[in-house]
Formats: structure tokens, C-alpha cells, sequence
């Protein structure tokens, strides 16, 4: 026998048995919670990971679903909402590890379907294994000073993913910035490289710590440059509601938010209009929110009587071309943003900044009438220098009228809407008709219909005539037919 290698055997053990007490011994102090926060701090590992939800664990985005909410169904787990596969491997991984053991999960979503939300967690079985649900619209700044606020977790020691990265629906931005390390996963977290390079990623910066930090989608980090609260933005005001005594400032590039005032921000005794240009500073208001301060009116350069005041409303391409073009003659929308306006009623027409998902079914309502890919294709193109998030065009609406499945499922009907029966909405509008501006205008889009000031200039000629403005528009009263300005 080898008593040599015996004895250093047997001290072997009793090594690792020493360890393991001494180990039992420290989990199981009364500074247990002590350890559960230094732990996770010492090995650089998150004392809580959020997550959104819409593209970023699963997929399609919630409110794509528009064909169940409107036959009152709850989407189905695994069959109209699929967990990203990377994300359902993920969530395994680290309910096994235990060097998450005490590392807290939880979810902040933005969406509308809060129902549908909740209960697609269910679905999931990922309810038991979160610690905290945010879901609400609104601010997410919101959610994470709530996540912190119930969990008693700083912001440096929370880890943040999320599809959308800045502009006005932009998450990590603002949410970096309050000092969470923020991961942009523009296609939802779809490989398991996304989620190691994040980890690893957090335990460098955790050094550090620099608030504004974000892991891009390429695996590379960027650091906002802090803001500085004595520089001044200039911009226009966009919105405003005299009775609540509030509005809302467009400035900045494409793509950045519009900025909150408070009348009690405004300079003493001054008066304010739509289009008036402003300078301002940005400042952190009590519920959390960006919002202007230190206002002061700038002298606008343009006459008030170059300017009209006009009623806008927003449509996401391709549908925005199909009706600037002429081919969409009715529009369909199932709640009453049309109701209350006279036929007659002259509007401009704002390109959103996004593209309808409708699975290119317009395509197949097109090709329905005749029409060949070419055409097609021109319909849907708006002219050179047209596009997001600009005023385009100018229409004037016809009548409002109620619809049933039956006819809005007639071929000529889904032709004038560029849609099936099923897609369309219950209440059509007629367009008499449509023509491109003579410039086009950067507008800020909102929901429903809206105002702004437009320079006259970019009006076409005739339209904003006295006689223009009669019912009959330019229809022949003889024989009903509509002629329509676009040029195709």
C-alpha cells in the first residue's frame, strides 16, 4: 500500500470538508440578506434583470394582434405568441444556476394588452419564476423607480433588456441614464450570444458604473454623454391645452421625443400659440419626466399670416402612398376619429414613422383589380424627398358611413380600401380627393386628429380658396364622379 499517497488523500478530504463547513456555516449567519446583496455585487452578477416583453422574450408585438382583439380573443401561448428561443433556453439556464440563486427577475412593459400580458405570463409558466411585474403604458423611467422602490435594489445593480432603443417609443436610453446597464436587442433575444455578451459586459462596467452605458446589438458599448442642465434646446410648440394649462415642444433630430411644459414654466404675462419657437432647458420634473424649464419665446422670423392652422392625421406606409397616390378612395377605421368632420372637411396627411404589418395582404387586393407589380409598386411610393414622419399631402374627406362585413367583403369595396372585408374597419370615409403638398412638411405625429400651423406656401393652388371649401369639392354633381389631383 501507498501510505503516501493515502495520507495526502485523507487531508484532501478533510480540506474540502473544513470548506464546505465553514461554508454552511457563513449561508446559514443571520446576515444572510447581507450576503444576498454583497454576493451578487462580488461576482459582478445582477441583483435583478428586467425584461421587456413585445420583441424582446416573445413575438409578434402584442398590439400587431388586431384580427383577435377584434373578435374579443386571448392570444394563445406557443401558437400566436411565441417565446424567442434563446429566451425560453435562457430562463431555464438560470432557474438551474445557482450562481443566480439570488439574483431577482422581473418584467417592465409599455404595452396596451395588459390583460392579454398577464396572461400570456401565465400561459408561459414565467409568473413563478418573476420576482416584480411591471405592465402599464407610460414612462418606463416609471416602472424602474417602482422595480426599485419594491425591491430596494440601487439602479447600478439592475441589468435591462429591451428591443427598443431611443426616439419617442426608445427604452434604453432614457432607462440608462438613470443609471441601469440597458441591452439592445433589436430582434428580441434570439441567440444565446446576446445574453452571455450582456452578462459579461455587466461585469466589466460594473467597475465603473457610468450611468448612460448600453450594449449595443453588435455586442460593442456606447456611453451617452451626460446632459447638461444649463444647455438650452430650441424648438416649437407642437400642442397645447389651455385648459389643463400644458403642451408639448417638438425640437431635435427625427426620432426624439416632444418636450412637456407647464404653463407656470412660461415667462410672466407672455402669451403662447402653436408654432411659436421656444429655447428652453431640460429638467427632471416630480413624477420622474423630462420637462422644460427656464422658457423664453423666441421672435419668429414668419408672419402669423403666412401660416394656417390645419386639422392632420397620421398613416403608416404603405397605405399613406396608396392614398397620396389616388388608388385608396376610402378610408376605414373602427372607432369615430372622422365622425365628428363635415364632408368637405379639408385635412393634411402625415406619414407615421412606421410600416403597416398586414403580411403585404394589400398586394393581393391589388393585383385583385388587374394591377401588375410595377404599378403596384409605384402606388406605394411616395415621391423623391416625401416620407416618415412628414405632412405629404392634402385631402379633403367625403361622407362617413357605417359598414357590415357583407359589403366591406365586395371586391370594388376592398379595392377603394386596400384591404380584405375582415382587415377594414367598420366606419368608411370617403376621400373626394387628394394632391401632394408642393414641399413636404416635418411634422410630429399623434394618434387621432391633430393640429398644426403650416406655412400657406406648401399648400397646392386652389385649395385653401373660398369656393374650395363647398361640400361638393371637385365632384360633378352630374355624374358623382370624383377627380383626383394625384398624378400617378
Amino acid at each position: 500500500m501507498n501510505y503516501g499517497l493515502c495520507s495526502l488523500a485523507i487531508f484532501s478530504t478533510l480540506l474540502r470538508a473544513s470548506a464546505f463547513s465553514r461554508s454552511s456555516v457563513w449561508r446559514s449567519s443571520s446576515v444572510a440578506s447581507t450576503y444576498a446583496s454583497t454576493s451578487t455585487s462580488l461576482n459582478s452578477v445582477p441583483s435583478l434583470i428586467v425584461f421587456d416583453l413585445d420583441n424582446t422574450l416573445w413575438t409578434p408585438e402584442l398590439y400587431q394582434l388586431r384580427k383577435l382583439a377584434r373578435n374579443n380573443q386571448l392570444p394563445v401561448a406557443h401558437k400566436d405568441v411565441k417565446l424567442f428561443p434563446a429566451a425560453k433556453e435562457m430562463i431555464m439556464k438560470m432557474k438551474k444556476d445557482e450562481k443566480y440563486a439570488n439574483t431577482k427577475f422581473a418584467v417592465a412593459s409599455r404595452t396596451k394588452s395588459v390583460d392579454w400580458a398577464h396572461d400570456l405570463l401565465n400561459q408561459f409558466e414565467l409568473k413563478e419564476w418573476l420576482d416584480y411585474v411591471e405592465i402599464f403604458p407610460g414612462d418606463k423611467k416609471k416602472h424602474f423607480n417602482n422595480l426599485k422602490r419594491s425591491s430596494g435594489i440601487d439602479f447600478e445593480e439592475m441589468l435591462f433588456f429591451d428591443d427598443a432603443r431611443d426616439g419617442k417609443f426608445g427604452n434604453c436610453e432614457p432607462v440608462s441614464a438613470m443609471g441601469v446597464l440597458s441591452v439592445h436587442c433589436p430582434n428580441g433575444i434570439y441567440e444565446e450570444s446576446i445574453w452571455v455578451n450582456a452578462m459579461s459586459q455587466y461585469k466589466e462596467w460594473y467597475a465603473h458604473k457610468t450611468p448612460g452605458t448600453i450594449v449595443e446589438w453588435d455586442g460593442s458599448v456606447t456611453t451617452m454623454k451626460p446632459t447638461d442642465p444649463n444647455e438650452r434646446f430650441r424648438g416649437n410648440v407642437q400642442f397645447i391645452n389651455r385648459e389643463k394649462r400644458f403642451g408639448f415642444i417638438q425640437y431635435g433630430g427625427r426620432g426624439t421625443k416632444d418636450m412637456f411644459f407647464h404653463f407656470n414654466d412660461l415667462p410672466y404675462g407672455d402669451d403662447i400659440n402653436e408654432g411659436d419657437e421656444l429655447s428652453f432647458t431640460v429638467v427632471t420634473a416630480r413624477n420622474g419626466k423630462d420637462a422644460a424649464a427656464n422658457i423664453e419665446i423666441s421672435k419668429s422670423d414668419t408672419d402669423a399670416s403666412d401660416l394656417v392652422n390645419m386639422h392632420v392625421f397620421s398613416m403608416n406606409l404603405p397605405f399613406v402612398a396608396l392614398l397620396s397616390n389616388g388608388y385608396k378612395t376610402l378610408e376605414t377605421r373602427n372607432g369615430t376619429m372622422f365622425v365628428p368632420y363635415e364632408a368637405g372637411t379639408k385635412m393634411l396627411l402625415h406619414a407615421g414613422q412606421r410600416i403597416y404589418p398586414d403580411g403585404d395582404r394589400h398586394i393581393d387586393v391589388m393585383k385583385s383589380g388587374g394591377l401588375d407589380d410595377d404599378e403596384i409598386k409605384a402606388l406605394k411610393s411616395l415621391p423623391h424627398g416625401f416620407g416618415k414622419g412628414m405632412a405629404v399631402a392634402i385631402v379633403e374627406l367625403g361622407e362617413t358611413f357605417e359598414t357590415t362585413l357583407e359589403e366591406r367583403c365586395d371586391p370594388d369595396f376592398q379595392r377603394k380600401v386596400a384591404a380584405f372585408g375582415a382587415d377594414a374597419g367598420m366606419r368608411a370615409t370617403v376621400i373626394r380627393r387628394v394632391e401632394y403638398l408642393k414641399r413636404p412638411v416635418k411634422v410630429s405625429g399623434r394618434g387621432g386628429v391633430f393640429k398644426a400651423n403650416i406655412d400657406k406656401s406648401v399648400i397646392p393652388d386652389g385649395w385653401l380658396d373660398d369656393d374650395a371649401d363647398s361640400d361638393d369639392g371637385s365632384s360633378d354633381k352630374k355624374t358623382g364622379k370624383v377627380y383626383y389631383s394625384a398624378t400617378f
